[in-house]
């Protein structure tokens, strides 16, 4: 059950960092929606390793194959299979590692849950996974684009403290993908830069926060009590690697307002309810107001450093680490497109939900 997420729209991701490929299965999907290899590879390119020079060295292709559920260009209706093999993993830079706990990492906490745990690369704890999510991000990014009309953009804000001030309102996919740490600000990009190749030169890592906004999402998404639109997302986000926390709106800065100060007041405007102001991210009672939705998510540093730090073995016997191999100094850069992926497949699972609901016609005018 862990390795799915969704209901109406669902997917099942499978494989490992250091196995023969991963991969994703998606059930759920309508046909007759034109999809292509190339669709899903345009957004495996923007997640895949090697990509620039602050990213990690590994060299992979991730090149998809779809096996099933497509037929003559358009999905069929039937389960969606996509395969991506694994080509550039080298093991060897894991053999002590068989042995050893690696800081921050799933090694003690995957023995701990299961007696036993794939040492090599991480197996699925390795954010290597995040390839099934990102190529089903991809169908559901079309169903959301082509029929729907609605549009998300994640970009860079922060990396270590050094943060930019962005418009979320007109923000773009090319000024986010314009340069190599994807945030749209140039001039904090290339401070964000220069942050990250200080610390990878110094055997070092950094977090930072990716945000995000939703364009066009109708009012009324989301379940009125468990889930909650804003509990899926979160749910959702905080499962990619290395999150540590989701705002939505105001977020932690609520807490510090009045409720004069953080309302959204309504009003009337062309045509449609709407509110004055956006404090709450449009979501309100954890259903969609109709406003652009908008969140930040946190991600802590990359756990593998270079540097020397204290662990022990599997036996409890003390033991001095040095990370090895090919990781990210900041995992910012790649997460951009993989926390689309996230948003757009809640989504979508929210958006056929709301077909099965008593009320058609309310929610046919809602997205027309």
């Amino acid at each position: 059950m862990g390795d799915s997420f969704g209901k109406l729209f669902s997917i099942t991701t499978w494989g490992e960092s250091h196995g023969g490929g991963v991969g994703v299965v998606i059930d759920g999907c309508p046909a007759g929606l034109a999809l292509s290899e190339e669709d899903i590879q345009l957004e495996l390119d923007r997640r895949k390793p090697g990509q620039s020079r602050i990213t990690t060295q590994r060299k992979e292709q991730d090149q998809a194959q779809i096996l099933s559920g497509v037929f003559e260009g358009q999905t069929i209706g039937t389960a969606i299979s996509i395969l991506v093999f694994n080509q550039d993993h080298r093991s060897k830079d894991y053999d002590e590692m068989q042995d050893l706990y690696r800081p921050s990492h799933a090694d003690f906490t995957f023995d701990a849950k299961y007696g036993r745990r794939n040492w090599k690369g991480g197996g699925r704890s390795s954010a290597r996974e995040t390839i099934g999510r990102v190529a089903a991000g991809a169908i559901a990014k079309k169903l959301l684009s082509d029929i729907f009309g609605i549009e998300t953009v994640a970009f860079v804000t922060q990396v270590h403290d050094i943060s930019a001030e962005i418009d979320h309102t007109s923000v773009t996919r090319e000024q986010v993908d314009a340069n190599i740490v994807r945030c749209p600000h140039p001039e904090t990009a290339e401070k964000m830069i220069e942050r990250i190749e200080a610390v990878r030169k110094d055997g070092d890592s950094v977090g930072g926060i990716v945000s995000a906004v939703v364009r066009g999402c109708p009012a009324g998404l989301g379940e009125p009590v468990f889930d909650k639109l804003t509990a899926d997302l979160a749910k959702g986000l905080m499962s990619l690697p290395a999150t540590r926390g989701v705002e939505f709106g105001m977020g932690f800065a609520a807490v510090s307002m009045k409720g004069s100060e953080h309302n959204d007041l309504f009003e009337a405007r062309q045509g449609k309810i709407r509110t004055k102001t956006n404090r709450s991210g449009g979501i309100q009672g954890g259903i969609s107001n109709g406003e652009e939705i908008l969140l930040r998510v946190a991600f802590k540093p990359t756990a593998t450093i270079l540097k020397p730090q204290q662990t022990t073995s599997n036996k409890g016997e003390p033991a001095e680490l040095k990370g090895r191999g090919r990781h990210d100094p900041c995992v910012l850069p790649r997460a951009v497109p993989i926390v689309e992926a996230m948003i757009n497949l809640v989504l979508v699972d929210h958006l056929l939900r709301n077909l099965t609901k008593k009320n058609p016609e309310s929610f046919k005018k809602l997205v027309t």
